[in-house]
């Protein structure tokens, strides 16, 4: 999904290490989350989020992130509408890995 009015960045975008101030949030199933994920990232499935969103702070800088990078465009512009500091991470967890960033199964 790449529609223009979602804001997003990509993993070259990011700075590495990740600052501690900014919450990545993960919006992948619990199969993929447990397969591989960013350290301290924060993770909440898409289908749950609606419930869920009072985990978050609306205004910390947060950058979503999914498998792809469709079901967090979904969850970024959502997000944004609620007033949330939120941007999609454009390739998602494939992205990452594939810019040789570190994840974690624990």
């Amino acid at each position: 999904m790449n529609d223009s009015s979602i804001p997003s960045v990509t993993v070259a975008d990011l700075p590495d290490p990740l600052p501690a101030e900014l919450v990545v949030l993960d919006v992948r199933e619990p199969d993929e989350w447990t397969s591989g994920h960013v350290s301290g990232a924060t993770h909440i499935p898409l289908g749950t989020l609606p419930d869920r969103v009072g985990e978050l702070d609306p205004q910390t800088p947060t950058v979503v992130m999914c498998h792809l990078g469709g079901r967090s465009a979904r969850a970024t512009a959502w997000l944004s509408q609620q007033g949330y500091h939120v941007v999609n991470l454009e390739g998602g967890i494939e992205a990452w890995h594939a810019a040789g960033r570190p994840v974690t199964t624990a």
